[in-house]
């Protein structure tokens, strides 16, 4: 059959009128049969064969189609496919355009291609005029190595920008976003989250209700409800920063690291995890809590570093560390502790109180059993110091030498050994506690027990023993205390809370002040801060 080229005069049809418009009309370039049918179609042309029409920048070609003219409305039929320029491809069994108002509709196996993705649905509708295409039906686009799903999306052409709603899923090689609420942005693989939403990696699970994740370069920041779960540890925070390619994460306010294969909870109001390198680094109030025996204990330090795998963590704290158990407490200057070896070193200016004995000394040293985990010994190296207040009275039960050595039963001291230069200052009382005398003398090496409650039960010198009981009366006050005595007990801490010096309180209060502002992440870089904290901002404009 004769093939009948249509160009752009319609003279056939009659269409002067219709360029009269100020509207455009639809122009049919070419088909291979034309037909009127008066009594079905009054008002369409039935095009067929190699269908090709145009208008104001779009082509659209199928293998056939009615053409209103009145409306300017165009229905194609099979293998229909809309090219926008060179940068948009829509396909489909059938779809409909409308000239007046710039719209289009596709239905049946759609597909709606771009240079940098590919989306795939079963029915899609496109605004030329707001350069904007959604759908309702359960969508599929691929942008590079990302796989994306969603039961309604919308797609905004100019920003190559899309909006996903319902059972998102995003695929990547490296993990799965699940939310009901991500903006996508195809050119630069920015991911916006909003609403519960879930990241799972093959090393970490990530949750959050508002967030940023740079798909290209693996870069995230999470600001509500967030935290991010390893095998072995979960940490959270008020804005969670996080680098997939270093596996690095960093918390700022009301930061809490849970490990919970060595039964610790970290806090303080920044910290840093480097999981490839077992390692992170807590400050701004930093605290770590240990479960031992059933009890607790609290350690806190200006500055809180963790390294080392499983079985072999190192924990070091620095500036005025502070710590607490219901039985034990002490400050220094910095704390070093070895799980392996079960020892933990107290540097600069260690003091120590168990229940209500007091030890000094230059350096000190507790040593743990890995396999009761609890504490067995204790070393005061140079310059050791331990005293006690009397039962009754107002004086203080001394010991003072070189070295101490004590050993512990259920994490309570009950023999101890002072070795080399030993001097005692020791209120003796009677089983009805009345006092029978000040012993007070010099000897080479002591040994003390002590009771269930960590009093001094008896006392054993040896060698060169050199001293005297002496009645209260005839013993000077002047003579009742070593050199080298201090009494301590106001900076006893009594309570967990103690932990923290006062500065660090203040600093609480002014973190708790700063969380109602949306500070960034300060280890964020600065395009990514701005990107999740200002987007509500955008979104509103």
């Amino acid at each position: 059959m004769k093939k009948i080229h249509f160009f752009i005069t319609f003279f056939f049809l009659g269409l002067t009128s219709v360029f009269a418009q100020q509207k455009s009309a639809i122009v049919i370039d070419y088909a291979d049969h034309f037909d009127k049918n008066e009594i079905e179609l009054p008002d369409a042309v039935l095009l067929s064969g190699n269908v090709k029409a145009n208008h104001d920048g779009i082509i659209i070609t199928c293998n056939k189609a009615y053409y209103f003219q009145k409306e300017n409305y165009l229905k194609a039929f099979g293998n229909v496919q809309m090219v926008q320029g060179d940068t948009l491809y829509l396909n489909g069994k059938y779809a409909e355009y409308n000239g007046d108002i710039k719209q289009a509709f596709a239905t049946g196996d759609v597909s709606l291609r771009s240079p940098d993705m590919s989306l795939v649905t079963d029915t899609i509708n496109f605004d030329r005029v707001k350069q904007e295409a959604f759908y309702n039906s359960n969508g599929t686009i691929i942008n590079k190595e990302n796989t994306l799903k969603s039961k309604s999306g919308r797609y905004f052409v100019n920003q190559k920008k899309y909006e996903f709603r319902k059972s998102v899923v995003l695929t990547n090689p490296q993990y799965v976003i699940k939310t009901n609420y991500l903006d996508y942005y195809t050119n630069s693989g920015h991911s916006y989250l909003f609403g519960p939403s879930t990241i799972t990696g093959k090393e970490n699970f990530i949750y959050t209700e508002k967030g940023f994740y740079d798909t290209k370069n693996n870069k995230a920041h999470f600001v509500k409800n967030s935290y991010i779960k390893y095998n072995d540890r979960l940490i959270k925070g008020d804005s969670l920063f996080y680098d997939r390619n270093k596996e690095f994460a960093s918390a700022t306010r009301n930061v809490k690291i849970t490990d919970s294969i060595n039964k610790a909870i970290i806090k303080g109001h920044y910290g840093e995890v480097y999981r490839n390198k077992d390692s992170l680094y807590i400050t701004k109030r930093a605290s770590v809590r240990y479960l031992i025996d059933k009890d607790s204990m609290f350690v806190h330090g200006k500055r809180l570093v963790v390294t080392g795998k499983q079985g072999e963590r190192i924990v070091r704290g620095y500036n005025n560390v502070r710590f607490f158990k219901t039985d034990m407490s002490g400050k220094c200057d910095s704390i070093h502790s070895d799980q392996k070896k079960a020892l933990t070193k107290l540097i600069g200016k260690p003091i120590l109180w168990n229940i209500e004995n007091q030890m000094t000394g230059d350096i000190m040293h507790l040593i743990g059993n890995n396999k009761t985990e609890k504490l067995d010994s204790l070393k005061v190296l140079n310059n050791a110091f331990i005293a006690s207040k009397d039962t009754i009275g107002t004086g203080y039960n001394q010991v003072k030498g070189l070295n101490l050595y004590g050993k512990f039963k259920d994490n309570k001291l009950y023999d101890v050994d002072i070795v080399k230069n030993t001097e005692v200052v020791f209120y003796m009382r009677n089983d009805a506690n009345e006092l029978i005398g000040i012993n007070k003398n010099v000897s080479s090496k002591i040994n003390m027990t002590m009771d269930d409650k960590s009093k001094i039960d008896t006392i054993t010198f040896f060698n060169q023993v050199d001293g005297d009981i002496y009645p209260e009366t005839e013993l000077p006050e002047n003579a009742r205390k070593l050199r080298g005595f201090l009494w301590r007990g106001e900076e006893r801490i009594k309570t967990k809370e103690d932990i923290f010096p006062p500065e660090e309180n203040e600093y609480e209060t002014k973190a708790l002040k700063d969380a109602k502002e949306e500070i960034a992440e300060p280890n964020a870089p600065m395009e990514i801060r701005k990107e999740t904290l200002n987007y509500d901002k955008k979104k509103k404009k």
